[in-house]
Parts: structure tokens; C-alpha cells; sequence
């Protein structure tokens, strides 16, 4: 009598994110608290520049509030991603069973990928009303969608792994923001150059927007990479 076949890699990624997906569009709990927590960080900022009369001066500062609104909504999420799995002893379970690692983690990291940039396309056009409509918008303002789209991918391949460290952690919260933003800061730094020199309508590929994308992207390929392969050993 042959051996039951195990589903593939490909079979088992998929059936992981569709559990990951419809737990969470049935729930919505942490689309809604990411988006509020978005929000909140929108309104404080606002209240910040509020007394700026140099619209330019806030529009050349666009670019790393769009990051500071991206980040700390990440954080947020990274936090809960784990939240289902831990309930019942979930996470115990599915790595007794015949699981890939490298599919629970490519599964968490596409959920965690879609739940941002959900947020994203709800809260950065209420950033734009609230920051950038007195000002003209630059005529490569569009093109800052590059740098925020790889930033979104490595904020979510590299905030999987550690979420999935700190998840067992009493003070994971402050643990894993004391983690990610100085492993975040190369591609943070580059994201931030290139998305603000898109708003300002410098497009100069030689220059700090050019740069700052094939940083981003190289960040991207390496710690997806790592994160990928050093998965197993940090689930055990």
C-alpha cells in the first residue's frame, strides 16, 4: 500500500493564505485597527503642520510623513499577525503537521503584504487631502508609487520573520518595534529619498530617486531571501 502524498509547497502556500485571508476579512480586526491607528497618526501630524504657512515646505517634508504613517500602521499589524495562530496552541499545531516552513512564512508574508497595502490605498489619499491639496502636485507625483510599493514588500518580508520572534515575547510589542526599525532603517532611507524626490518632481534616475528604488529593491531580493531561509530555523 503506497504512502499518503503530501501536498506540495505550492498546494500548502495556498491553502495557508486563503485561512489567513478569510480569517481576516470575516474578523476585519486588524484591517481596522491598522487603518484606525493610520488615521490617528494622519490627524496628529496634521495638527502638527498645521501652523506652517509654507505649503512647499511641508510638501518637501511629504515624503517622510507618508513613512512615518506606513510604519507605525506596519507595526501595528506585525503585531497581531500571529494573534489567530497562538490562540489554541494554532501555530504548536500546524508545525507538528507535515508543513513547510518556508510556505508559512511565504503564506504570512503575502497576507501581511495585502492587509498593508489595503491600508495604504484607504489612508495615503486622505494624506494627500489633508497635506498636499494647496500645494500643485509635482509631474512625477505618480511615480512615488514605485518606491512605496518595494518598501511595502520588504517592510512586510522582513516584519513576518520578526513577528514570528517575537511573538512568544511578554513585551513583543516593544520588542519588536526595538527590532524592526534598525533592521527597517537601509530601506527606510531609501524609500523616503526616492518617494520625496517624486513628489518634489526630481526624476533623475542618477540621482537620489534612481538610487533610492534599486536600494530599495536590492533590500528587498537579499532580506526576503534571508528571511525565506532562515524561517526554519526560527519556528524550530
Amino acid at each position: 500500500m503506497s504512502a499518503p502524498k503530501h501536498p506540495s509547497g505550492f498546494t500548502q502556500f495556498k491553502l495557508l493564505l486563503g485561512k489567513d485571508l478569510r480569517q481576516e476579512f470575516r474578523t476585519r480586526e486588524m484591517l481596522t485597527s491598522m487603518g484606525l491607528y493610520a488615521f490617528l497618526v494622519l490627524i496628529v501630524l496634521g495638527a502638527a503642520f498645521s501652523q506652517v504657512s509654507d505649503l512647499r515646505a511641508v510638501a518637501n517634508l511629504a515624503g517622510g510623513l507618508v513613512w512615518v504613517i506606513i510604519v507605525f500602521a506596519a507595526l501595528l499589524g506585525l503585531g497581531r499577525a500571529f494573534a489567530y495562530e497562538k490562540e489554541g496552541g494554532a501555530m504548536e499545531g500546524m508545525l507538528l503537521a507535515p508543513v513547510s516552513r518556508g510556505a508559512i512564512y511565504l503564506a504570512k508574508f503575502v497576507s501581511n503584504l495585502v492587509f498593508l497595502s489595503i491600508v495604504e490605498i484607504i489612508v495615503l489619499p486622505l494624506f494627500y487631502f489633508f497635506f498636499l491639496t494647496a500645494a500643485d502636485p509635482s509631474p512625477t507625483f505618480f511615480a512615488s508609487v514605485l518606491p512605496i510599493l518595494l518598501g511595502t514588500v520588504g517592510i512586510s518580508a522582513v516584519g513576518t520573520l520578526l513577528a514570528t520572534i517575537t511573538s512568544h515575547a511578554r513585551s513583543r510589542d516593544v520588542l519588536l518595534a526595538v527590532l524592526f526599525i534598525p533592521v527597517l532603517f537601509p530601506l527606510l532611507y531609501s524609500c523616503v529619498a526616492a518617494t520625496t524626490a517624486a513628489l518634489g518632481g526630481v526624476l533623475d534616475l542618477g540621482g537620489a530617486f534612481g538610487i533610492g528604488v534599486v536600494g530599495a529593491l536590492g533590500y528587498d531580493i537579499i532580506f526576503t531571501a534571508i528571511a525565506w531561509l532562515l524561517y526554519d530555523y526560527v519556528v524550530g
